[in-house]
């Protein structure tokens, strides 16, 4: 969300986001959120081909024709309740109406939905402009970067462990791990578990998944753990990084990822950026280990719509 209260200023138009938005949408994004990573192609597919069961809505404000806010509202499928991914206002535009002229243009998608409550997301100093607006901050997410020159090691592997780029797996069999970890990570919206049909959207077919830098560990040829990769050029986001449970404990995680990093950073890319809720201990560690280090700090905030 964006900071401060609307002002006095050109006047703000919000309409629906189109393809041709896409380039000034990661353009914003970039001013915004310099650690965030979703290329043109990945966010024109979203606008054209938007998720299955979703109902989402993406708006942008433009002023003087400029491109200068964007947020969009949906439904989550794996909770029911409404989300906010983003609402981003360009810092130049601030203080001028930009956000809470798309903010009501979301809430009033959301409501249409009938959804009970809605997480959007914040960064610290805009948590007065959500509290103002009714939502309440609920948890902390920490995000981090590393930088990849020079290029980490090649991690070792023990008897009967496999490291292999996930374009070798079954689809299927990754989405299994997936559900079979997903309902571990730290969260203040309960998950009730992705179809195959939104998983193969969402994930397996998104344009920016880079299949082959992406890892997957196997022992004695059972899928163990998996470190999934965004990329954008030179840029990468962890996307994704779990071990299956009968696996934990055996450092299968950090060894997923470290092969990932090792394969993005030979392969050209040379900034890793990911993000982690502040009660996942065992992931932020293993990040520290590797070499992250904080770079942003987001808030989950709530807003009940009953």
């Amino acid at each position: 969300m964006p900071a401060g209260p609307a002002g006095s200023g050109p006047p703000v138009l919000v309409r629906e986001v189109r393809p041709a938005d896409a380039p000034a949408v990661v353009a914003l994004r970039a001013a915004v959120h310099p650690y965030l990573v979703r290329g043109v192609e990945a966010t024109r597919r979203t606008i054209v081909d938007p998720p299955p069961g979703m109902d989402r809505a993406a708006l942008v404000a433009e002023v003087a024709g400029e491109v200068v806010g964007w947020v969009s509202a949906y439904r989550n499928p794996s909770s029911g309740g409404g989300e906010m991914s983003v609402l981003d206002v360009h810092p130049d535009r601030r203080r001028q109406g930009v956000g809470s002229a798309l903010l009501e243009g979301a809430l009033a998608h959301l409501t249409t939905l009938g959804v009970p409550r809605i997480r959007a997301w914040s960064l610290p100093e805009a948590l007065p402009f959500a509290e103002r607006h009714g939502f309440t901050p609920s948890r902390p997410v920490r995000y981090s970067g590393l930088d990849l020159r020079p290029v980490p090691p090649d991690p070792a592997v023990g008897a009967g462990v496999a490291l292999l780029p996930v374009a070798e797996l079954d689809p299927y069999r990754l989405y299994q791990a997936d559900e079979a970890t997903a309902g571990d990570v730290p969260g203040d919206v309960p998950s009730n578990g992705m179809t195959y049909e939104f998983w193969r959207y969402d994930v397996w077919t998104d344009p920016g998944l880079d299949r082959q830098v992406s890892t997957a560990v196997t022992v004695d040829g059972e899928l163990a753990a998996f470190s999934l990769v965004q990329r954008d050029g030179d840029r990468m986001w962890s996307d994704y990084t779990a071990t299956v449970p009968p696996y934990r404990g055996r450092g299968l995680a950090r060894l997923a990822k470290q092969a990932a990093l090792h394969r993005a950073a030979a392969t050209g890319i040379r900034a890793a950026y990911t993000s982690n809720d502040e009660a996942n201990a065992p992931m932020l560690a293993i990040n520290t280990r590797l070499g992250y280090r904080p770079v942003a700090t987001h808030w989950s905030v709530l807003r009940d719509l009953t």
